[in-house]
């Protein structure tokens, strides 16, 4: 099965869901088709009854043209109808996708996210299904008709005179040939042009969001410079597939014409031959032949636009299903952790982002409840990934990560990550009220217990100083608010929930030193008691560690106090004092 077909599939799968809306489509799809054909013979018996000057049927035409009205009446309600319902499945379906989409990459493993540029993804979320919506709508209003149109006509055409009806039938395998040749030739196209926006777009989404740093670094000519290059390969794939696709409609077209032409050619044939005979074909009959001739063409044109607009709608569908299918992480198991003291051991744990860079080898670790370990050493020793394996955002490849004992792979990522505090360098707030982002690990948390968090991380002063104090609305990612405000409303936040372990990974990296040390001295009440895992560059911030980790190359190289480790005069001496030693 072709890549085309499995997509359709799965496109079925959906809408197989709304088969109760499907089938009132198709039936209103139905009725409408039959009243706009039985329209035409209601207009040739009135043409057969204006015979000549002073032989016309008045009162027949009258009661055939107030017929003809109720019938276009009636079709266009069920016609309105049927584009409701058609509307209602398409965003149904759209929806569905979307929220499949979104739960997906709530459970994808972060090895997937760091692989893949957000804004390639927020492509595919949003505008690869908004063009398959697009596709899927136009699919339903006109393929339905289109198929019912071009089947009736052909019945209505040889219960009238079944021999014309053959010329039609003859010619009929020209449109199908066309409109399967552009088919196949547009659905590559599609594919590479939807995949070229999405690079377009994560490109944009990666400039915008740095450009401050673009424009310090004077960056702008190379990123033009890169955005011209996609921007080129974009046209390049898009007047291919634009190409294939406006063609589509002057070929259908030439070809209806031809059809129409012979019904035309040989009807009037057939009128001089029949004249005076027991069966005449009449020149009613002929114009109600031509407007069936043209009905039946007509479809043809919209289904190859259809064609056209569903390979692009499919190439689009493809992208968002294979996030979709993409491999999630690893289940939980059904292991729940439950009374943490604050236990952690390490234990010959290996670990590589890629197979071919070995990053962390065969690191042991035991740490006790209440103690505070200090994690240090050179960019890329691999201190942040030990604390993405104590958080499990990555599994280790060998060895074992145990808290309380138990394997933490034993355990749901829920009962794991619910009793650490976490405070990261690069700060996260979501659009709402400041309140609100302080209480986000305690949504039931008290007015009182959410200013004293406030207080703790001496956020209090500062939020008090905007419009609405803690009912201030901020932005995606703090709006306006600086990396330190934004960063105390974070360290607010681990002081509201106050978990039995802690993970500060540069956690008062953009504070200003006097900041500094009143948020340490908050600190260390809070990690009183509190396993605490501290990463920090500036060393002066973890003297009074229990236990100063020393890594480099993925390995504990050194362990101990500040002071030990000041006296063994090793790496970890060289490290703090070349932070004191002037330049």
């Amino acid at each position: 099965m072709t890549n085309k077909q499995t997509t359709l599939s799965k496109v079925l799968r959906y809408i197989r869901r709304y088969w109760v809306l499907l089938a009132c489509s198709i039936l209103l799809a139905a009725g409408t088709v039959a009243l706009t054909l039985y329209v035409p013979i209601l207009v040739g018996d009135a043409i057969d009854l204006i015979v000549g000057p002073g032989q016309v049927d008045f009162a027949g035409v009258r009661s055939l043209l107030a017929a003809i009205a109720v019938l276009v009446a009636v079709t266009a309600v069920c016609q309105w109808l049927m584009n409701f319902i058609n509307n209602k499945i398409t965003f149904q379906v759209v929806r569905d996708i979307r929220n499949e989409a979104f739960q997906k990459i709530q459970i994808l493993p972060l090895k997937y996210l760091d692989a893949h540029p957000s804004g390639e993804i927020i492509s595919r979320v949003i505008a690869d299904v908004d063009q398959f919506a697009d596709g899927l709508l136009m699919g339903f209003t006109q393929l339905f008709t289109g198929v019912v149109t071009i089947f009736g006509t052909l019945l209505f055409m040889l219960s009238i005179r079944w021999q014309i009806a053959l010329v039609v039938v003859v010619l009929t395998p020209l449109s199908l040939f066309v409109a399967r040749f552009i088919a196949s030739q547009t659905y590559s196209m599609f594919r590479l042009q939807s995949e070229t926006r999405g690079e377009q777009t994560a490109l944009i989404d990666e400039m915008v969001g740095s450009q401050k740093v673009v424009q310090a670094f004077s960056y702008q000519q190379e990123a033009l410079d890169r955005f011209d290059e996609i921007n080129a390969r974009l046209e390049k794939c898009s007047l291919r597939a634009t190409f294939f696709s406006s063609i589509t409609n002057p070929a259908t077209r030439f070809i209806n014409s031809v059809i129409y032409a012979g019904v035309g050619f040989t009807g009037a044939l057939a009128c001089i031959a029949t004249a005076g005979a027991l069966d005449p074909f009449t020149v009613g009959e002929l114009t109600c032949f031509l407007s069936y001739a043209n009905q039946y063409t007509k479809p043809f044109n919209e289904i190859s636009g259809v064609v056209t607009e569903l390979q692009n709608a499919l190439a689009c569908a493809g992208r968002i299903f294979a996030l979709i299918e993409e491999e999630p992480q690893s289940p939980d198991a059904p292991g729940v952790l439950e009374d943490v003291a604050g236990r952690v051991d390490l234990s010959h744990v290996d670990f590589s982002y890629t197979p071919d860079k070995e990053l962390i080898r065969d690191l042991d670790l035991a740490v006790r409840p209440g103690q505070r370990v200090a994690i240090v050493g050179p960019t890329g020793c691999g201190k942040t990934t030990v604390i993405n394996l104590l958080m499990r955002f990555y599994d280790v490849d060998g060895g074992a990560i145990r808290v309380e004992g138990q394997d933490i792979r034993d355990i749901t990522r829920h009962s794991l990550r619910r009793h650490y505090g976490m405070v990261l360098q690069d700060t996260w707030l979501r659009g709402g009220t400041v309140r609100e982002n302080i209480a986000m690990a305690r949504p039931q948390a008290t007015e009182e217990e959410i200013v004293a968090a406030a207080k703790a991380a001496h956020a209090h002063g500062f939020i008090l100083r905007l419009p609405q104090g803690y009912d201030t609305i901020i932005g995606e990612d703090g709006g306006s608010l600086s990396q330190g405000q934004k960063q105390l409303l974070c360290i607010a936040r681990v002081m509201l929930s106050l978990p039995p372990m802690l993970i500060l990974d540069e956690a008062t990296s953009s504070i200003d030193t006097r900041t500094e040390m009143r948020i340490q001295s908050a600190f260390a009440q809070m990690m009183e008691g509190r396993t605490s895992f501290i990463v920090a560059h500036r060393l002066s911030t973890i003297r009074q560690a229990d236990v100063i980790l020393v890594m480099r190359d993925g390995q504990i190289i050194e362990q101990g106090d500040h002071e030990t480790l000041l006296a063994k005069d090793g790496f970890y001496a060289q490290l703090y004092n070349s932070q004191f030693e002037p330049s």
